[in-house]
């Protein structure tokens, strides 16, 4: 765990995997997060700020936070920008795979913090490092319905299942989250899909009906979407749900 230093010393998060990876790292420092932050389960008091793409900014400015974690993907400009108006500064992160998760984890922690590089973090790419990918697997990753949403080209999340063999059959789509019909999905010659619980839940009896004979593998989306200290795991905890969907357990 890293060793906390004063400046900065008061952070609110609009990303919940950087929520996760600030508490963790640097228990006490958060004084601002969203509604959307769930880990750890003791967040140290810290107040709700709104959600990821509704923040209020007011609030989050009475706070008086050293500084305002973002991600380009999850938060809107407008809202950033609002904040900076307001005098705050934001760090604002871009990730699209998993070295660039890593390295931007690092910057946040120890570039902006002051941290000692967290042990966790060693242990993400360490667990990354000696994946041994599963038999190659066309898939869909849906992570929306109504309407079908999936995911398309440069996302961290198509990064990490390519790494465990699978390989997203709409990695080439101009969009980053293609609206996809479900008879399109079904009819693509895939080999498997991939339900995440995060953001729409998809359960058991929630989406593996839209695509009869496929296979489906009911996967943690903090484990598929998050870049925080889920990462060390992630790589033995997606396998095993791809593992059980391919062999039919």
């Amino acid at each position: 765990m890293g060793t906390r230093v004063r400046t900065p010393k008061r952070v609110v998060s609009l990303v919940p995997s950087l929520t996760e990876a600030v508490a963790v790292s640097a228990p006490g420092a958060l004084v601002g997060v969203t509604d959307w932050c769930t880990h750890p389960a003791d967040l140290g008091g810290a107040a709700r700020v709104g959600g990821t793409k509704n923040p209020d900014v007011r609030a989050i400015a009475a706070l008086r936070p050293d500084l305002v974690l973002a991600n380009e993907e999850e938060n809107r400009a407008a809202d950033l920008d609002a904040l900076r108006a307001a005098g705050l500064e934001v760090l604002v992160t871009d990730v699209r795979d998993l070295p660039q998760a890593l390295s931007e984890l690092e910057r946040v922690l120890v570039g902006a913090l002051g941290l000692e590089r967290p042990g966790w973090l060693a242990d993400a790419g360490a667990a990354w490092a000696r994946v041994e990918p599963l038999p190659p697997a066309l898939a869909f990753v849906p992570i929306w319905r109504r309407p079908w949403m999936v995911l398309g080209r440069d996302t961290f999340a198509g990064d990490l299942l390519a790494r465990l063999g699978v390989r997203n059959a709409y990695a080439s789509h101009a969009e980053r989250y293609p609206r996809i019909a479900a008879a399109e999905l079904a009819a693509a010659g895939c080999d498997l899909v991939v339900l995440p619980d995060e953001p729409y839940r998809f359960t058991a009896g929630d989406g593996p009906e839209a695509f009869p004979g496929i296979p489906a593998a009911l996967v943690s989306g903090r484990h598929l979407t998050w870049y925080g200290p889920s990462l060390a795991e992630a790589p033995a905890v997606l396998a095993r749900a791809l593992r059980e969907a391919s062999d039919g357990s």
